[in-house]
């Protein structure tokens, strides 16, 4: 039986090892850090279970939900009670409009009606209605393409802090093409960008169902609910085992060199999965395909905090009745973005219907310094956040700081074209293949279709070559070292681990 290895233990690198193993391979995940789950991981605040990570997944993408089927868990999955939201825009909560589409106006009635611009910035919108057509060739710039049709005000106050929730970058170094693709496509067939927004919005399904969906015990539930099944189905998955070299084998193979310098583990495998974060997915390929590498070596990443505050409900002076509010950066405010989770999610609410859990996302791309800021610190902005715009006037009851650093891959101007040099230098290589955010979306369910079409590319090698020539065991050769004793909100991957032999992964 042909033996793969899958490098990293997030959503990506687990959903494809559960189609590696429907597909007839031996399965070995290796983790570096301490648990699996990379953007995923869940915790209790005041003896509720709220995710510190992303919090939702789309339900309207099918990659996401055929998982959830196919772990057996559809019917436990729980909907939001409400996604409207607010943006605060010069001080006050105010509604996104109607019609919208990632923040570009569909419907101006619904966006004078907001009051999120001001006279002049919504004066300025409706000229995109008579400006010539902006050719769009090259990629471009999210801020330059639809601050160029509607406004930089706009852009400043409605698109930067929706895209902020998703990337927390900047939009003008995030790409117009890789992050509002459906719009881009829509505005190379119309004069107008509003026109376009419209044809996007009247075209989406009227009765699609819910946008989002979770699991009751966090989204953060999901990894260790599909590693325990990786593992019932005949796989492994090691935590603890940070991969140092790749490297072919004479026949066609792989060599992977995993742990310390000093107490070094080789493992052999007939093909491999890079599902790790861009950076040390650029080490690890630097040899194998340089080409690759360099384009991956050149991704950036945004930083950023989770603080979770829960409340009794008597903090606050009215409960909030949406499920909460982006802060654009022209704003000059700490916090980007608050979700009242209980509101939001309405079975957090029925485990204690006396809590009020508010999440407040800290951090956005080159505002590292904000993150250099203890935790008491980071915690006192949130509160300070809440008692301005909220009226909060008690301290909580619980709460918790969540970092994560180098979270969120950046999409910026010329994405799409770096991913497809990298897929192209990957696909010289048999037997390899590279999934996660990185490349075609940060969500579960892109995820998710990467780690389909990487398990469908190392098989299709796999069955064109024949049984594995590596033996039946594709055990660890050499010494193994001890175990040692002892990371709509999208967050990213902890850290690399440092340490470790390769604890195995329990099941729970």
């Amino acid at each position: 039986m042909s033996h793969v290895v899958v490098i990293g233990g997030g959503i990506a690198g687990l959903a494809a090892a559960r189609f590696l193993l429907r597909g007839g391979a031996r399965v070995t995940v290796l983790e570096g850090s301490p648990e699996v789950g990379g953007k995923l991981r869940v915790s209790e605040i005041a003896g509720v279970p709220v995710d510190e990570g992303a919090e939702a997944m789309l339900a309207r993408r099918p990659e996401g939900l055929d998982l959830v089927r196919d772990l057996g868990r559809s019917e436990e999955l729980v909907y939001p009670g409400t996604t409207s939201a607010a943006i605060l825009s010069r001080g006050e909560l105010r509604p996104l409009p109607a019609g919208h589409v990632m923040g570009v106006p569909g419907d101006l009635r619904a966006l004078a009606a907001s009051g999120i611009l001001s006279p002049a910035g919504l004066a300025r919108a409706p000229l995109d209605l008579m400006l010539p057509r902006s050719p769009l060739g090259a990629d471009v710039s999210v801020a330059d393409y639809v601050g160029a049709r509607v406004g930089a005000e706009v852009v400043d106050r409605i698109v930067e802090p929706l895209l902020g929730g998703v990337y927390a970058g900047r939009t003008e170094e995030l790409s117009f093409d890789a992050t509002l693709g459906g719009l881009a496509d829509a505005a190379r067939a119309h004069r107008s960008l509003i026109a376009a927004a419209r044809a996007v919005r009247d075209a989406a399904p009227k009765d699609a169902g819910p946008v989002f969906t979770t699991l009751p015990g966090g989204l953060g539930s999901l990894p260790r609910i599909l590693a325990d099944l990786v593992e019932a189905e005949g796989g492994t998955v090691r935590t603890g085992a940070v991969v140092r070299e790749l490297a072919p084998t004479a026949d066609g193979g792989w060599r992977l060199t995993i742990g310390p310098t000093r107490a070094p583990e080789a493992l052999t495998a007939d093909g491999v999965v890079v599902a790790v974060p861009a950076a040390p997915a650029a080490r690890l390929l630097a040899d194998v395909a340089p080409m690759a590498a360099r384009e991956l070596a050149r991704f950036e990443y945004a930083s950023m905090a989770i603080v979770t505050l829960g409340y009794a409900s008597t903090a606050f002076p009215q409960l909030p009745s949406g499920s909460g509010y982006l802060v654009p950066a022209v704003e000059g405010r700490t916090v980007k973005a608050v979700t009242f989770s209980t509101v939001k999610w309405p079975h957090l609410r029925e485990r204690d219907p006396n809590l009020v859990v508010v999440r407040c996302s800290i951090g956005r791309h080159g505002e590292e310094h904000t993150l250099q800021r203890p935790d008491e610190d980071l915690k006192a902005a949130a509160m300070t956040e809440l008692a301005v715009t909220c009226g909060v006037g008690e301290l909580p009851i619980d709460s918790r700081v969540t970092r994560w650093g180098g979270a969120l891959p950046q999409y910026t101007v010329g994405h799409a074209d770096r991913v497809a040099r990298i897929r192209s230098a990957v696909a010289e290589v048999p037997g390899l293949a590279v999934a996660g955010a990185a490349y075609d979306g940060l969500g579960i369910p892109a995820c998710v279709a990467t780690a389909r079409a990487a398990a469908g590319r190392v098989l299709e090698h796999l069955n064109s070559r024949g049984e594995s020539r590596h033996g039946s065991d594709g055990q660890a050769q050499g010494t193994r070292p001890q175990p040692d004793d002892p990371v709509h909100d999208v967050v990213g991957v902890p850290g690399e681990d440092s340490g470790g032999s390769g604890r195995r992964h329990g099941r729970r």
